[in-house]
């Protein structure tokens, strides 16, 4: 097996759409593993929503620092917005995650 390299892996940290099967393809019996084995994966969510918190945090801080600090407010809009868009990712991150701890 390949060990995955730089870009990969820095995939594989942030997004954990590897981590998951696809549970809409195939028969029934394969649709269910495949929804087995997402529901036994699940846990590592949590991970995932840690980081992008810890992301959005640091990106605030950055913009924060920008704007006060260095007292230029157009230099912190890029970190205010992906600040945004990573609360966005967590909210589909927590409701994929209450849908698959739930047993739906």
């Amino acid at each position: 097996m390949d060990t995955p390299g730089g870009f990969d892996l820095l995939r594989r940290y942030f997004f954990y759409g590897w981590l998951f099967r696809d549970a809409s393809v195939g028969t029934i019996w394969e649709r269910a593993a495949a929804l087995a084995h997402n529901r036994q994966h699940s846990h590592w969510l949590l991970k995932y929503i840690v980081r992008w918190l810890t992301m959005a945090a640091f990106l605030l801080a950055v913009g924060r620092f920008c704007e006060v600090s260095l007292a230029s407010p157009i230099l912190s809009i890029p970190f205010y917005v992906f600040a945004v868009l990573t609360v966005s990712f967590n909210s589909v991150t927590v409701a994929y995650w209450a849908l698959l701890r739930s047993g739906w």
